[in-house]
């Protein structure tokens, strides 16, 4: 049940008085998840913008959104921290960079501590 002009992810819009008009969807692509060794990841202590609060932040992850979530599920379970995912980063509540930084590496990344 495949509609070929589905309206519903069209973004704004509405409609066209053009008689051979095509909306064309784009296309998302995801870039392929690198395999850890070649991921270059950076491990920081950021509070601006958190009300003061301390998070330690992983930056540099290139791949797709399920791997970043699987990633960043697998360091919150860990650490014992809540956490959560996005735009490439990796927040996990408090001042954990040591832990998180032994436990990359030991998972095969690249990690290094900066900032």
């Amino acid at each position: 049940m495949s509609k070929k002009n589905d309206w519903k992810k069209r973004d704004g819009i509405v409609y066209s008085t053009s008689s051979d008009f095509e909306y064309s969807y784009q296309q998302n692509e995801e870039a392929a998840t690198l395999p850890p060794q070649q991921q270059n990841l950076k491990v920081m202590l950021d509070k601006s913008g958190r009300a003061g609060k301390q998070v330690t932040l992983v930056s540099g992850f290139v791949g797709t959104a399920a791997d970043l979530e699987s990633l960043t599920k697998t360091i919150k379970t860990k650490c014992g921290v809540g956490g959560s995912s996005k735009d490439g980063e990796i927040l996990i509540q408090g001042d954990v960079r040591d832990k998180v930084v032994q436990l990359l590496v030991k998972e095969g990344y690249k990690a290094k501590r900066s900032g």
